[in-house]
């Protein structure tokens, strides 16, 4: 793994390699290619944080699938301000649709407690979660997560895809706030 980074005077180790990540995905992908075979699933890939993480999974799938992206910001530094702004919306009809949202991270869960009510009232065939990273210890609202890559203790991370305060992401493993 690599070695620590510094960004705005904060120091972050590495957390998880980068082999790591390429094995929990693909890992990931063959039980959504086993589960969704010949139902031709749609992605709905929430951005920033969740890009890198999609396009890797997405490209490792066997089976016909769809993938769109829609933003969702709760963030702003290493603590959630309960905020949620839809910026890009959804423009696929999901009714009938058999939909798995990719996100990079669930720690609180209010981002997604408070956008999936959007997506089950246009009535999907189904509706499941597939998250990089869950923070069980920071959850405070109820959502259920069907696929989880890693399980993880409530410290801040980046990396992979995740930001602070719009850097870092550009790393292939994911890092952790140092002590």
């Amino acid at each position: 793994m690599g070695h620590s980074i510094t960004l705005f005077n904060k120091t972050f180790v590495p957390f998880i390699s980068a082999e790591a990540i390429k094995d929990k995905i693909k890992t990931l992908a063959a039980d959504l290619t086993r589960d969704y075979a010949g139902k031709k699933p749609l992605f709905i890939s929430v951005l920033n944080g969740s890009f890198i993480f999609s396009a890797d999974l997405f490209r490792e799938l066997e089976i016909e699938a769809e993938i769109c992206f829609i933003k969702l910001a709760s963030y702003k530094g290493t603590q959630s301000t309960g905020h949620v702004v839809t910026a890009i919306g959804l423009d696929i009809n999901l009714t009938d649709r058999h939909v798995i949202v990719l996100e990079d991270i669930i720690d609180t869960g209010k981002t997604l407690h408070q956008f999936l009510p959007q997506l089950v009232n246009q009535q999907p065939a189904s509706l499941k979660i597939a998250v990089l990273l869950h923070k069980p210890e920071a959850q405070q609202y109820p959502v259920n997560i069907d696929y989880c890559c890693f399980t993880i203790p409530n410290k801040f991370v980046l990396g992979y895809g995740l930001d602070f305060d719009g850097l870092g992401r550009n790393t292939r493993e994911i890092y952790q706030l140092s002590e």
